[in-house]
Order: structure tokens, then C-alpha cells, then sequence
């Protein structure tokens, strides 16, 4: 089954949205079906106030702009409000338990919590004690919204998933987990290009072979050879320190006009943003025409309120 031919029912079994490991490659595409149809409304200008009356709890262990944007924008056109707590604002890691702050969240009504932090056992536990949906928004191992918007991104360009191929190039880090997760269950091929020492987890990369055709190389050419989506993140991720020797290792997986000259003809460059222009990318290929980083920056608010739309609904 493809996305093309899956018909949407409107509903999925989960409760959270942890990590694209719970997830089934139907439950993706009821995602990516709604994300399309709640763009589409809005575009059109019709109100979709699904969520009217709900209340998100958005907790903010790392800062963001994409993430505090889309879910809060999301909540609202949904007809919901949100609620921002940051990290100097609420007792969570300052004494209080995650267990005690589910619990207090729950008597406060809330109907969904959505955690941009360290740590994927902070949202594993918080999931565990929450009544309510908890979303993950990011953490150190994964970043499953993120890749559900690309996924959108990518279907929106060619027309299809399955049979594609994307090549990540750079550190084996959260995005390259729910890629791999997320690019196998629907239907792609996807490598991750890294230099030894940055390569991602082998225990991820087993998993995501479980659903598909995905492999770690160190080989630039084997990895760009047909490719269509060309996907890479910063070399240093939120609060790890800039060192010189990662920096070297990782600048030959730079994508630049001549990596992007080896990919298929009708490939698209994706950047989960922020980027540093000339160092995990060029100013020429982010800025360039095969470029498609603000229309997957974009879907980042779509896919959320599919997601929020389909949790948090019959909360």
C-alpha cells in the first residue's frame, strides 16, 4: 500500500505521538491525509476549529521558532488555546517530579501536552503518567514531527513516497533517527551519509530495517547516486559545544552545488532549519531553485495540527 491509495478513516489508535516507532505505516498516512486536508481548508480560508475549546500545554526545555510557532499558530486555528511553559516557569526539573507534573497538568484540565526537550525518557515518562496526549516536540534521539512534515513535503513534490530515495549527510543525530524510522515505513529508501564516529545509532538502524531499505555509509557517492531528496541538519545540534575535530570530519559531507550536480534531475534539497549557511550547507543550495526548505518549514504547522487534530479531538 502507498499513500496515494490509502484511505483515510479519520482516527488512530495511539494515544501519544513519541517516537515514529509506535507508529504503523497506516497511522503515518492518516497523519499526512489530514495534514493535507487541514492545509488545504486553510488555504481555502474555511474554519477548522476541530480542537474548539482544547487547551495545549506546550513545555519548552530547549527554545525554539519552528516549534513554538506552528504548535501555538496550530492550537489557535484549530479553535484551541495554548498554554507556554518554559522552562523557568514551571517547577519541572527543578524539584518536582515529571510524574507530579503529569498529574497536576491532568487536574488542570488540560487536553494535550506537547515537550520540546533533552532527554526522549523525560516524554517516555511524562507519557506514562499523562491522561492526556503528550507530544513529542524533540528531543536528543528524535524529532517525529519534523519528519512528518517532510513527509508531506516530499509527497507534495513528487506525488508518491514509496520508491523514492533520500540521502541525509552529516551527523547521525535525532533527524537521522526519524528519517530513517519514518522514510522506511513509508515506502523510501533512505541513507545516512556520516563520517565514522558520527554514524546514528546501530539499535535505531536495526529497527528502521525492520520496515524497509535503509543503510549507513561513509561513501559520499554512494550515497547522492539517485538520489531525489537530499536532506542534511546542523553539524552541532542544540547545546553541543563547536569542536574542531567533529567540524573536520563532518565538512566533506557538506551539500554544495557539486553533491547536488550527482543527484537524480528532479532532486529536492530539505533542511529542518535553522541552517548554517557554509557549513552543512551552502548559500548556493539553500537559497537555490531545487531548494524546498520553506515549504517544508511551512508544513511543520500543517502536520502538527494533524497531529494535535487526530489526538486531542475526542480527548
Amino acid at each position: 500500500m502507498d499513500i496515494s491509495s490509502y484511505k483515510p478513516t479519520g482516527k488512530i489508535t495511539n494515544k501519544h505521538m513519541l517516537t515514529l516507532r509506535d507508529y504503523t505505516t497506516e497511522e503515518i498516512y492518516e497523519i499526512l491525509h489530514a495534514a493535507i486536508m487541514l492545509k488545504q481548508k486553510q488555504h481555502a480560508g474555511k474554519k477548522h476549529n476541530y480542537l474548539k475549546g482544547k487547551t495545549l500545554a506546550m513545555i519548552f526545555s530547549k527554545s525554539s521558532t519552528r516549534t513554538r510557532v506552528s504548535f501555538e499558530q496550530g492550537i489557535k486555528q484549530l479553535g484551541g488555546s495554548a498554554l507556554v511553559l518554559q522552562q523557568g516557569d514551571i517547577q519541572l526539573g527543578r524539584g518536582e517530579t515529571i510524574h507530579d507534573t503529569a498529574l497536576v497538568l491532568n487536574r488542570y484540565g488540560i487536553d494535550g501536552i506537547m515537550i520540546r526537550t533533552f532527554k526522549q525518557s523525560d516524554v517516555d515518562e511524562l507519557a506514562k503518567y499523562s491522561a492526556c496526549p503528550v507530544i513529542n516536540g524533540l528531543t536528543d534521539d528524535y524529532h517525529p514531527c519534523q519528519v512528518l512534515a517532510d513527509l508531506m513535503t516530499v509527497y507534495e513534490q513528487f506525488g508518491k513516497l514509496e520508491g523514492l530515495k533520500m540521502a541525509y549527510f552529516g551527523d547521525g543525530n535525532n533527524m537521522a533517527h526519524s528519517l530513517m524510522l519514518g522514510g522506511a515505513k513509508a515506502g523510501m529508501e533512505v541513507v545516512c551519509c556520516c563520517p565514522e564516529g558520527y554514524t546514528p545509532s546501530e539499535e535505531v538502524v536495526a529497527e528502521a530495517q525492520k520496515y524497509g531499505k535503509v543503510s549507513v555509509t561513509d561513501s559520499v557517492d554512494e550515497a547522492i547516486k539517485d538520489c531525489n531528496v537530499i536532506y542534511t541538519d546542523v553539524f552541532f545540534s542544540m547545546g553541543q559545544e563547536k569542536s574542531k575535530d567533529k567540524l573536520k570530519a563532518l565538512m566533506p559531507y557538506q551539500v554544495n552545488e557539486a553533491l547536488m550536480a550527482k543527484a537524480a534531475r528532479n532532486a529536492v534539497f530539505m533542511h529542518c532549519l535553522p541552517a548554517h549557511r557554509g557549513e552543512e550547507v551552502t548559500e548556493g543550495v539553500i537559497d537555490g531553485a531545487q531548494s524546498i526548505v520553506f515549504e517544508e518549514a511551512e508544513n511543520r504547522l500543517h502536520a502538527q495540527k494533524a497531529v494535535m487534530y487526530l489526538l486531542m479531538k475526542n480527548k
